[in-house]
């Protein structure tokens, strides 16, 4: 069996509608050195039945693809270590399911890694809306610490589908995503730039996040999705602690502001009195990080002050009628 340069990993849960375009745009790829490996999360629908029709349909292009099939559904993170246990290439990337990559994706990023030598190389990626995209530049940064750094205040996603990462960081730090807790289990990512020794920014958007499956995981809210994100944020404030000691509490500040930042997005009191409750020790760095647009400190800030009739204003003027109706 030949060795491949890449091992991406691809959940797949409840996506029949999404799956032909995403597992296409993998199956294309212009860079051939690429292992393959779906998770069935024991999907109840035909996704993974499109797969392997795909797979024979792409059988002469001599693909190396790996099914693991859960009894159970055990959730996105548990899929995700699922397909680490089994990848034997130098690097990993995510890609959820419901999304799609250039062609180009991974000949451009593992370019990037190799010629810079780099443990973790992330791109720009588009918002895609059913007729309409935006393109969401990133934040250069040159070593893992500034990543660190941007990504608690803020100003760089954590996303874990827009990043290479060598597999031996996940290895030999034992490093896995939170089982049973899927809800903000991307802060992963911060704990792999974390241990990275040489990090690569590639100025191209490459990634596709689509936003039309309204049945995804991150669309919806509950009891349970908030304690999983809780959890995944004191797990990410733990590891920072412990790792770095005092050296980050403010970046940690705008970190807590930046996870409960979602509650002011939308028209609720309770989700803003929600905001309220959690980590209110953070409310008092609200103007110190320059990471956040002025708009949204003034949005938080009258949070602070109770005024949710300016918050609600901000959501119909800019969330639904900007991004909800111009942009789309």
């Amino acid at each position: 069996m030949k060795k491949n340069s890449v091992s991406m990993i691809v959940p797949v849960y409840n996506v029949e509608k999404y799956i032909e375009r995403c597992v296409r745009s993998l199956f294309e790829q212009t860079f051939d050195s690429i292992e393959y490996i779906f998770v069935d999360d024991c999907s109840p629908d035909q996704s993974m039945a499109i797969v392997r029709q795909l797979i024979k349909e792409y059988k002469d292009k001599d693909l190396t693809v790996k099914i693991i099939t859960h009894k159970q559904n055990k959730g996105l993170p548990s899929a995700r270590n699922s397909g680490l246990a089994l990848a034997t290439g130098d690097y990993i990337f995510h890609c959820d399911s419901d999304d799609w990559i250039e062609k180009d994706a991974m000949e451009k990023l593992y370019q990037a890694a190799k010629s810079s030598k780099a443990d973790i190389v992330w791109c720009d990626w588009f918002l895609s809306f059913r007729n309409n995209e935006r393109t969401m530049p990133q934040k250069e940064n040159e070593t893992p610490m500034d990543c660190i750094k941007a990504m608690l205040s803020g100003r760089m996603k954590y996303n874990v589908w827009n990043k290479l990462v060598r597999r031996n960081l996940y290895v030999h730090n034992r490093l896995t995503f939170p089982d049973g807790f899927g809800m903000g289990e991307d802060m992963t990512m911060i704990q792999a730039f974390a241990f990275a020794d040489r990090v690569c920014y590639l100025p191209v958007a490459l990634y596709h996040y689509v936003q039309l499956n309204t049945a995804a995981f991150t669309k919806t809210a509950s009891d349970v999705h908030l304690s999983q994100v809780i959890h995944n944020a004191n797990r990410t404030i733990e590891f920072i602690q412990n790792r770095y000691g005092t050296e980050l509490d403010e970046e940690l500040q705008f970190f807590k502001l930046n996870i409960k930042l979602p509650f002011l997005i939308t028209s609720d009191k309770n989700s803003y009195l929600r905001w309220l409750e959690w980590y209110p020790e953070a409310n008092s760095y609200i103007h110190r990080n320059t990471m956040f647009s002025r708009r949204i400190r003034l949005v938080q800030e009258a949070a602070v002050k109770r005024r949710f009739w300016f918050i609600r204003l901000y959501y119909y003027l800019v969330v639904r009628v900007m991004y909800g109706i111009i942009y789309k």
